[in-house]
């Protein structure tokens, strides 16, 4: 983490997990457990049917709400997606985008792209996703798919609004594995997706982008992976779901890291 320049954000992904009844009792439970002070930014992303509830247990704290996905249009006949507004409307401050299960059922590169410029327009924080599977990392090829990922996620962001988004390397290998990319294997992609942010945009702007991982990390990793110079903060999934656990890695962002 480097808090001079950017901001530490600890995300969770819940996936197709809890109810809006259950969303209501883990949201007063971390209420009465998250630490004193502003030490990083705090986001939950829910499933849409838990949006309402979470907003409405959460307004009074620093905690801001996201969704799992959207859609890149801004309506029409497209059964059972959801539009940005809707999720600005019912008070979602995060969306993330692009990651490796919804790639999985067939999103493209060109689909991330369209939903972050729509997140974007519609005042949302995008976490975008990258990662490659275990195959990709064993022949080589990891710099080269992460760059192209972000790349072509990024197509036609401005420069005004490229420090309102959050990138998130999740290697596939890692995620619901129980296996763990190494600190030095995280650091290594996130400051390669840094460097790639730097040759699209400048170094200054670079400095500014918040990269999370989002492999495994857990409440008994974080704080290892968190004290990396290019890592600022956690996209977590299964540990996100219990609230003792989600407080432990938001108390491993409390570090004196550069």
């Amino acid at each position: 983490m480097n808090r001079k320049y950017r901001k530490t954000i600890i995300a969770g992904n819940w996936k197709m997990n809890k109810t809006p009844s259950e969303t209501k009792e883990f949201m007063t439970a971390l209420k009465g457990m998250l630490p004193r002070g502003r030490w990083c930014d705090i986001a939950l992303c829910v499933p849409a049917v838990c949006i309402p509830a979470a907003v409405r247990a959460m307004r009074e704290t620093r905690v801001g709400i996201g969704a799992e996905n959207c859609n890149a249009n801004p309506s029409g006949a497209y059964t059972g997606e959801i539009a940005t507004n809707m999720l600005v409307d019912a008070g979602c401050k995060y969306v993330i985008i692009g990651h490796s299960e919804r790639r999985a059922m067939g999103e493209t590169n060109e689909d991330v792209n369209a939903k972050v410029l729509a997140a974007l327009e519609a005042g949302l924080i995008p976490i975008m996703c990258c990662g490659e599977t275990l195959e990709q990392r064993e022949t080589g090829i990891t710099s080269e798919w992460i760059a192209m990922q972000i790349k072509a996620g990024l197509k036609g962001v401005p420069e005004e609004k490229i420090r309102k988004i959050v990138i998130a390397y999740e290697p596939i290998w890692a995620i619901g594995t129980g296996r763990t990319a190494t600190p030095e294997q995280a650091q290594e992609v996130c400051e390669e997706i840094r460097t790639v942010v730097r040759k699209l945009y400048s170094s200054k702007v670079a400095r500014a982008v918040s990269i999370l991982y989002g492999g495994s990390m857990n409440d008994k990793n974080a704080y290892e992976l968190l004290a990396q110079p290019d890592i600022d903060g956690g996209l977590i999934g299964g540990a996100s779901l219990v609230p003792e656990k989600f407080v432990k890695i938001i108390e491993s962002a409390n570090q004196n890291a550069e």
